[in-house]
């Protein structure tokens, strides 16, 4: 009967080297790209004289970008489910404020028509945000 040796065995130890060289890859990649994929909607916003708002996080911001497409909170949507979608976030907490924020070069017709489909949802209140005008005295 032939005799089996330490150096006649197989292996069972799992070489995790290539597993942790792959991940450091991973995470060097995930460390780069993460800031460039802080996203937002690119508005041009109106300018006005009106004093500042103060805000909190109990806010629902409705955007119209300059190519027309609406937004939630930077969630695109589509413009048929803007007042079922509204309604649903009321219905879920009262307390929330809206805000409407278009770009200044968006047709007023759109505009007025989001305001009809929040006001359709039951949404009481509706503020608009702008760009106050510069100062005077800067110039």
């Amino acid at each position: 009967m032939a005799g089996t040796s330490e150096t006649d065995r197989l292996m069972s130890e799992i070489n995790v080297t290539p597993f942790v060289d792959v991940m450091l890859v991973l995470l060097i990649i995930f460390m780069v790209t993460a800031p460039m994929m802080v996203q937002g909607v690119d508005v041009a916003l109106p300018t006005t004289t009106s004093a500042p708002m103060e805000t909190d996080e109990s806010n629902v911001t409705i955007t119209i970008d300059k190519r027309e497409r609406v937004y939630i909170n930077d969630a695109q949507i589509q413009i048929d489910m803007l007042g079922q979608k509204i309604a649903a976030i009321y219905d879920q907490n009262r307390d929330l404020r809206f805000f409407l924020r278009a770009d200044k070069d968006v047709r007023y017709g759109l505009v007025v028509r989001v305001m009809a489909d929040v006001k359709e949802a039951g949404i009481p209140r509706l503020g608009a945000i702008t760009v106050p005008l510069p100062d005077e005295e800067s110039k």
